[in-house]
């Protein structure tokens, strides 16, 4: 291969948005190359969604040994081995890389391990873009693709020295063997309260700072509210509306000075200060979009504070023939929506090369399920109820508990509840909550039925095996008019 090869699309970097582009690419016929410069697989995949979805399996069976095994009959005396847990999650994190890699092989994608940068070029005559890793190349691409995703932010006022004061990178390092006696946790969002589940279960006192005047801010007070129990009865203390000022390394352990959020940022050095000490501290909140030395200020291409600005419909970036998707854009940071938008640039970039047999696509963002693997698991899709009273929504409302179905009651699994939102007039479903077993499994189907347009009348009308947790959903569609099988009510008409 000649260093000025053309390939007909070039994807920077291979998280869940770049080694799906590729793939999906080279299924229509393309000449692809693919530039990761550490990992395949990206954050997601070493150090982000399989990692901690590795170790959450493992603190979910212990979990569930010591709340319901005597119950259920089954007694023993629990050995935890939290190094044991990480080489199961390295082996997972690892056959699955190898699995990414005879995947872009069986498409013939060529892969290329290094930094990648665009030289210059434009969209008639293509793109150079030059690879330093073990060694260097240019090579030529009549389309690019960017997906370089994101890292943690390093902030500057938390002293993050890898050491005690660590990124979410650190704590998912293949040699991160260690459960902390004490534990500090600064956000209590997504990441932070998974990562709490974890270490508690394993024995470590946890303690969350957050800023904001609940844990994950973004679901339904009444789901936030059912977590909180949860967080309590494995000890784990959250301290809300905290505003983190500094966080120092002692050497031996850490100490975090706070204030109050409601401070006004002029007067926070007179303010009363609160101090929180442990031996080490995850910093769990604010990522940096990776977007430098990739050469978009020498091509035009447009940024705003570190994301690419793009077309939010094609992605395309505001030099023709280059798009960028994921994290690097600033817009919705979940894995699935980075392969998605992976579906619509590569679409996008060929139907524009023409000769492909595929046609132009644009973005749609209005059925994005959301999940988080705390215990119980939440789910969720749609808005919520006080964006849609904002809205001008007429709302009727369906809640299921799941102590009341006979499958959750077989599986011990009794803690939480569905929720569902529909628009009074159309019985059209706009927005779904779900915290228990499967939760996010169960926001999937209400995913494919609110991206039909289906109201909560055809899901409940379908039929659902019995028993399942499944049912949830059908119980939880027939409470929105009081008419739950398995809870007590009296029915709206309508």
């Amino acid at each position: 291969m000649s260093d000025t090869e053309l390939y007909d699309i070039a994807i920077i970097g291979s998280g869940p948005g770049g080694y799906h582009s590729a793939i999906r690419a080279a299924q229509y016929g393309a000449k692809v190359a693919l530039i990761e410069k550490k990992n395949l697989g990206g954050t997601c995949l070493n150090v982000g969604c399989i990692p901690t979805k590795a170790l959450y399996a493992s603190a979910e069976l212990i979990q569930r040994i010591r709340e319901n095994g005597e119950e259920l009959g089954v007694s023993c005396d629990i050995k935890l081995d939290f190094g044991k847990a990480v080489e199961r999650k390295n082996k997972i994190v690892s056959e699955l890389i190898g699995g990414i890699a005879a995947l872009e092989k069986a498409w013939k994608n060529d892969v290329f391990m290094g930094h990648g940068k665009i030289l210059g070029g434009n969209a008639n005559d293509g793109f150079e873009i030059s690879i330093e890793g073990e060694e260097k190349k240019n090579i030529k691409a009549k389309r690019v693709i960017i997906a370089t995703g994101s890292s943690p932010a390093l902030i500057p006022a938390f002293n993050i020295d890898h050491d005690r004061i660590l990124t979410s990178d650190d704590i998912l390092n293949p040699d991160f063997k260690i459960v902390p006696k004490r534990l500090l946790i600064i956000g209590a969002g997504v990441i932070g309260c998974e990562f709490a589940n974890i270490f508690s279960t394993f024995g470590s006192k946890v303690i969350m700072l957050e800023y904001l005047p609940s844990p994950i801010a973004t679901e339904e007070p009444m789901v936030v509210k059912e977590l909180q129990k949860k967080l309590n009865s494995l000890g784990i203390e959250v301290h809300v509306s905290q505003n983190v000022l500094s966080v120092d390394s002692t050497g031996t352990g850490v100490k975090a000075t706070t204030c109050s959020a409601t401070v006004p940022r002029d007067q926070l050095e007179s303010a009363e200060k609160s101090y929180f000490e442990a031996d080490y501290c995850l910093v769990s909140i604010g990522r940096a979009k990776e977007s430098g030395n990739l050469g978009l200020e020498e091509l035009g291409i447009e940024t705003a504070r570190g994301s690419i600005k793009v077309n939010l419909k094609t992605l395309e970036t505001s030099v023709k023939g280059i798009y960028a998707i994921g994290d690097v854009t600033g817009g919705i940071m979940l894995a699935h929506v980075a392969s998605h938008e992976g579906d619509v640039a590569v679409a996008n970039s060929l139907a524009s090369l023409g000769g492909f047999p595929v046609e132009e696509r644009i973005t749609d963002y209005k059925v994005v399920p959301a999940t988080i693997f705390t215990s119980p698991n939440i789910g969720s899709i749609g808005i919520r109820r006080k964006q849609a009273k904002d809205l001008g929504y007429e709302l009727v409302m369906g809640r299921f508990p799941y102590m009341s179905l006979g499958k959750a009651k077989c599986m011990g699994e009794e803690q939480g509840f569905i929720l569902i939102l529909a628009d009074k007039k159309t019985h059209k479903i706009i927005g779904a909550s779900c915290i228990g077993a499967e939760a996010p499994e169960l926001i999937s189907e209400i995913a494919l039925a609110m991206q039909h347009g289906l109201t909560v009348h055809d899901v409940a009308e379908t039929i659902h095996s019995h028993p399942t947790i499944s049912e949830m959903v059908l119980e939880g569609m027939e409470d929105v008019f009081g008419l739950a099988i398995h809870k007590k009510g009296r029915p709206i008409h309508h």
